[in-house]
């Protein structure tokens, strides 16, 4: 370290100077002698300058000692002081210095003990006032958390970062479905403060929303809205509204919005329960004109009665009225019910391969055939009314299975000519233009279900054609929505209502975005999103076969420790844990049995450090495990790396130990679950947030500048 360097340099100059003196002393005295003298003086000392040379090399050790003594007492013990008085400045509650000095030294560290402890009751004085004069504010609070808990909507807000910074627990859970990673047992969860949206839904669902919100403003619409369906990897359909959150032009007159709403609604059991309703309408006038029928048969009956003829007309007159208006009513319902299945679901913008993915499930799990998707172009967009549309590609795959015997079925989607080409395909039997065309006319029947709605009422509502196309080389049929597409810039037709919300969780700093947070180098340490990590492992060997068998993480956004946004899961590491680690990460060959692979959590903890900087002790070593299993996986951890142990050598370079316990005793850090992962992640993130001060009181302000300082330190040098 560099108080080492210092101490080892003045040894080696005071070693030159008393042999220089020595020498020269030596020949001063040899100067005053007459030859025979100095033969005689050289002859005496010649056999004894080994014993000169100790004698020199002992007293050059007296003089190291006492050196080294003076620097411990009067060099470094008050740099010590004066780190551990940086520590005290920017710790939350003082902690009494353990400082080794001379008598003067140890009073000032008492002193400096009692000035901070002052310091921390006038904090606390001004809490308490600062809790007095905000009690309004937190009530309102209280009353907001209140109707958040009964509010049904998932709410989330973010800036136009597509940073999360407010949202309700009902998103939390909704965002689940929406995961593009499966979270494995105890793994971790996409919602988050400081976490992108864009981890959740693809970026260009909602650059197309705000594109809309923008197009809408300039033409003076005072709360315009967009929408869009998405939907999730288990098959649903989400239906998620988009408001914008404006800035006040007093704060920032060049910038009108600083963030959007989302607002999410399951249409999955409501598309499902509409199809019910539609069903039993269709039964219910299917069986009323049954019962006119028996009302006709009934009358010939009477026509053949011993009645009058006068009496027999009047009530042959009746019945006739009778079924007459009822006719006329169970038409005029069954005109309205089929009209009403033809406009109920309002036309929304989608991605097209969304409509398919869709599509694909429900074919599957009603026909029983395999669906496969090809040459989907995800840049398609299509206004659709999805419930309809899909109902069409059921309907006809049902058909083609139940009548033709299909055994596999594909979905298609791309342009041409302006056009979008949603082709139904299939390979074998071949079916005439005729019988495809009365297909398309046919009321859409399911299974013993049916709805008077038809493929062609379904192409009319859209805008659109549908054409039968055989392809005799590659024996191959079928059936082609050409489908208008939907430019980027497209206004959309939605509600201008938006329920308010308030979140469980918030972070509104998070609105102030800046041109820093968009280049991570060039970004306030104070301002940055990180997942804090540590891995246990089989062993200290990651290049010789040892393994990962926990991996724990938490995440600190806007300068605070989100303990409740966590990662922490065991992993099997496929060999076996030594039993001289199990006294110290205390994780047994039992608990990990059954516990997935690495190959599957990685995954999932790549999701959870999406965005972030990650941040570790001693970060070379987790790192280098997780490096190994690129290939296996395919994921690469390609965000910036901060290490504390590297950093805290930066802040303490006269500090004699930076293991995790020494720093967390030194910022009166509390240490539990030590030697598990995610307790020693929690205890990092700690210490991050106590260093982030103390490296820019050093002018160490950016990412880049800490990396830089990082690298330069003496433990940046070990290698795993």
């Amino acid at each position: 370290m560099k108080f080492d360097r210092r101490l080892l340099l003045g040894i080696v100059v005071i070693g030159l100077a008393t042999l220089v003196w020595l020498l020269l002393t030596i020949g001063l005295i040899a100067s005053t002698l007459e030859p025979k003298q100095r033969a005689v003086v050289a002859e005496q000392l010649a056999p004894r300058m080994a014993l000169i040379g100790l004698t020199w090399l002992v007293g050059l050790g007296a003089i190291a000692s006492i050196l080294r003594w003076l620097f411990r007492r009067y060099v470094s013990a008050p740099a010590r002081l004066v780190e551990q008085a940086s520590v005290l400045l920017g710790a939350a509650e003082a902690a009494p210095i353990e400082h080794r000095g001379t008598r003067e030294t140890k009073a000032l560290a008492a002193l400096i003990y009692q000035l901070a402890r002052q310091r921390d009751e006038l904090r606390a004085e001004v809490a308490r006032e600062v809790a007095t004069a905000s009690q309004g504010v937190q009530q309102e609070k209280n009353r907001l958390a209140a109707l958040m808990a009964e509010l049904t909507q998932s709410v989330v807000v973010c800036n136009l970062d597509g940073r999360i910074l407010l949202y309700n627990n009902r998103a939390r859970l909704q965002f689940k479905a929406l995961s593009k990673v499966p979270a494995v047992a105890g793994g971790a969860e996409l919602m988050g403060i400081g976490r992108s949206i864009y981890a959740v839904f693809d970026r260009q669902l909602v650059a197309h929303a705000m594109d809309s919100i923008g197009h809408r403003l300039a033409r003076g619409v005072g709360n315009p809205v967009a929408q869009f369906v998405t939907t999730t990897h288990s098959g649903h359909l989400l239906r998620v509204q988009v408001a914008p959150v404006r800035m006040d032009r007093t704060e920032a007159p060049t910038q009108e919005l600083s963030g959007f709403v989302l607002m999410l609604d399951n249409m999955t059991h409501a598309f499902e329960e509409e199809n019910r309703r539609d069903q039993m309408l269709h039964a219910l006038t299917q069986g009323s004109r049954a019962s006119l029928a028996g009302m006709s048969a009934a009358l010939a009956s009477l026509d053949r009665g011993d009645l009058a003829p006068d009496v027999r007309a009047a009530h042959r007159q009746v019945i006739r009225e009778e079924i007459n208006s009822v006719t006329q009513r169970m038409t005029e319902l069954e005109r309205h019910a089929t009209q009403g299945m033809r406009t109920r679901w309002p036309m929304e913008d989608m991605i097209g391969s969304d409509v398919l993915l869709v599509a694909q499930k429900r074919i599957e799990r009603l026909s029983g055939r395999k669906v496969m998707l090809e040459n989907i172009d995800d840049s398609v967009w299509l206004r659709v009314d999805s419930y309809s549309l899909i109902q069409a590609l059921v309907y006809l795959s049902a058909r083609l299975v139940e009548e033709l015997g299909v055994k596999f079925l594909r979905l298609r989607l791309f342009v041409e000519h302006g056009m979008a080409r949603l082709d139904l395909i299939w390979n074998g039997p071949v079916m005439s233009t005729e019988t495809a065309m009365s297909w398309e006319m046919d009321s859409m029947q399911f299974g013993g279900d049916a709805t008077s709605l038809t493929v062609r009422d379904v192409i009319e509502r859209h805008g659109g054609e549908l054409t039968f196309v055989r392809e005799r080389v590659r024996h191959e049929s079928f059936y082609r929505f050409s489908l208008p597409t939907l430019s980027a810039v497209a206004s959309l037709e939605v509600q201008e209502s938006v329920g308010q919300a308030r979140p469980e969780y918030y972070d509104f700093d998070l609105f102030q975005t800046t041109e820093e947070s968009r280049v991570l180098d060039d970004s306030l340490l104070g301002k940055l999103s990180y997942t804090v990590f540590d891995t246990e492992t089989t062993g200290l060997r990651p290049s010789e076969g040892d393994e990962i068998i926990q991996i724990g993480a938490t995440r600190c956004v806007n300068g605070k420790l989100l303990r409740h946004e966590s990662f922490e899961q065991l992993v099997d590491p496929g060999r076996s844990i030594p039993l001289a680690g199990v006294p110290i990460h205390g994780i047994t060959q039992e608990m990990v049995r059954g516990r997935p692979r690495i190959t599957e959590v990685l995954p999932a903890f790549h999701a959870f450090a999406q965005d972030t900087v990650l941040v570790a002790h001693n970060a070379a070593f987790d790192m280098k495990f997780l490096q190994l299993q690129e290939k296996a996986t395919g994921l690469v951890f390609g965000q910036p790396v901060l290490d504390t142990l590297l950093l805290s050598a930066v802040v303490h370079p006269n500090q004699e130990s930076h293991r995790l316990e020494a720093i967390a005793a030194r910022f009166n850090v509390t240490v539990l679950g030590r030697h598990t992962a995610l307790g020693d992640a929690l205890v990092t993130a700690e210490i991050w947030l106590r260093l982030i001060p103390l490296l820019q009181a050093m002018g160490i302000r950016t990412l880049r500048q800490a990396r830089e300082a990082a690298q330069q330190s003496y433990y940046a040098r070990l290698k795993y």
